[in-house]
C-alpha cells in the first residue's frame, strides 16, 4: 500500500503460526530502510480499545495503530500482548510489528455511531504511536483528524521525535476538542539510554521535541518512568532529569519505579545480566518469584527522594489517567469547563445539531460533514 518502489518480502507463514491464522493479514513487507524488523499489515476490525479499570471509573478508551515496538525497551510492559499471536515477547516484539494500515477509516466508522460519547481517548499507551514505522506509514494524522472531527478529546504519549511532524496537525484539532501531549524520557544517561533503549531517539532529542511541543502552545508533561533501581534512582541522575526537563519546558512530570509483569521480568533479567551483572542479585531481591513491583518501602524511599528535587525546579507532578496509564486528559479534569460543560461536550453538541441540519440538505457535499 505505502511501500511503493521499496523490496517487499514474503509472507512466512511457516515461521509465524500466529499470523498465520490471522484473516485480516494482507501482507508481511520488508525493506532495506528497515533492516532487522518485518511488518505485518493487516486489516483492523475495530479502532478503539475498551480498557477496563476500577469501580470509580469504569473504562477507558485506547487506539494502538501498532502491535510491537522497535524501540526495543528492554523494560516495556506491553511485551506480553504478542504472545497472542504465538511471537515472542522478546526479539519478536521488537522485530516483527503489526501494522493497521486501515485504523483511521476503522475509527472514523466507530466515532460515527450514535452511541459514542465523545470519551477521552489516550494513545501511546501500549507500544509507541510514533516509532519509526508511522514515518513511511503515517497512520497518526488520518486518526487525529477522526478524533478532532468527532468531538473526541485525546492525549498522546510518545518517545518519538516524529510528534513534531504533526503539531501543526493537533494545534488545529486542539481547537476543537481538548489535545494533551507527554513525552516518555526516562533515562539521561546516554550510554545507558542506548543500551536499555536501543531504538529510541536520543534524551536530547526527545528533549528537543519538548521544547517543540510547548512552542507550539501546548503544555508538555515528561513521563519520568520507569526509573531503575541503582541505575538511575541516584540524586545525581534524578537532579539532572528534573533540570533538563524543565529547561527543555516541560510543565509537569510524572514518575514511578520500574515494574516487571509476566514475560517481561525473563527479558529484563537477560538484558541486565548481560550489562549489569552485579545487579542481579539486588533485582532479585527486589523482584522475587512473581513479584511485578518494587518493594513498597523503595516507593516511599524514591518518592521521598525526589518531592523535594521537583519543588526545587518548580516542577508539578503529573496526573496520570488511572485506566489507560496516559497523561490525564484536561477533558476529565474539568478544565475545558465552562458555562456550557466541557470543551468536548459543547463541541459535540454542536457537532450533533451540523449533522442534524446538513440531513436536512439532500445536495450536502460531504465536506460539511467533516
Amino acid at each position: 500500500m505505502r511501500w511503493n518502489g521499496q523490496e517487499l518480502g514474503v509472507e512466512q507463514e511457516g515461521t509465524l503460526p500466529g499470523l498465520a491464522r490471522l484473516n485480516n493479514l494482507v501482507r508481511s513487507v520488508q525493506t532495506p530502510e528497515f533492516t532487522g524488523l518485518t511488518f505485518h499489515e493487516v486489516l483492523a476490525k475495530s479502532a478503539l480499545n475498551k480498557v477496563p479499570g476500577q469501580s470509580y471509573v469504569p473504562f477507558g478508551w485506547t487506539i494502538n495503530p501498532y502491535r510491537g515496538c522497535s524501540h526495543a525497551c528492554a523494560y516495556c510492559f506491553a511485551r506480553p500482548t504478542h504472545e497472542y499471536l504465538d511471537l515472542s515477547p522478546g526479539d519478536d516484539f521488537d522485530r516483527e510489528l503489526i501494522v493497521k494500515v486501515n485504523v483511521a477509516d476503522v475509527l472514523r466508522r466507530e466515532l460515527a455511531r450514535s452511541s459514542w460519547r465523545h470519551e477521552p481517548v489516550a494513545l501511546g499507551t501500549n507500544t509507541d504511536p510514533y516509532q519509526r514505522a508511522e514515518g513511511r506509514y503515517a497512520l497518526m494524522p488520518g486518526i487525529i483528524e477522526a478524533l478532532a472531527g468527532s468531538g473526541t478529546p485525546f492525549s498522546v504519549l510518545t518517545k518519538g521525535t516524529l510528534l513534531r511532524r504533526d503539531l501543526p496537525l493537533l494545534a488545529s484539532a486542539r481547537e476543537h476538542v481538548p489535545v494533551d501531549l507527554a513525552m516518555s524520557i526516562a533515562v539521561y544517561d546516554d550510554e545507558l539510554q542506548r543500551s536499555i533503549e536501543p531504538g529510541t531517539p536520543t534524551t536530547a532529542a526527545r528533549l528537543a521535541t519538548v521544547t517543540a511541543v510547548r512552542e507550539a502552545g501546548f503544555d508538555c508533561t515528561v513521563f519520568l518512568m520507569p526509573i531503575l533501581p541503582y541505575l538511575t534512582d541516584t540524586r545525581a541522575h534524578l537532579d539532572d532529569a528534573l533540570r533538563r526537563a524543565k529547561a527543555a519546558g516541560a510543565t509537569s512530570v510524572i514518575y514511578s519505579a520500574l515494574h516487571l509483569r509476566g514475560s517481561v521480568k525473563p527479558w529484563f533479567f537477560t538484558w541486565l545480566a548481560r550489562e549489569h551483572p552485579e545487579l542481579v542479585p539486588k533485582y532479585r531481591a527486589m523482584f522475587p518469584g512473581a513479584a511485578a513491583y518494587a518493594p513498597k518501602a523503595y516507593r516511599e524511599w524514591l518518592a521521598a527522594r525526589i518531592r523535594p528535587l521537583m519543588r526545587a525546579h518548580r516542577l508539578e507532578r503529573g496526573r496520570e489517567d488511572a485506566v489507560t496509564g496516559g497523561v490525564q486528559s484536561s477533558a476529565a479534569t474539568g478544565a475545558e469547563r465552562g458555562p456550557g460543560g466541557s470543551g468536548a461536550a459543547r463541541f459535540a453538541a454542536r457537532r450533533r445539531s451540523e449533522v442534524t441540519d446538513a440531513a436536512a440538505l439532500a445536495d450536502a457535499a460531504p465536506a460539511m460533514l467533516f
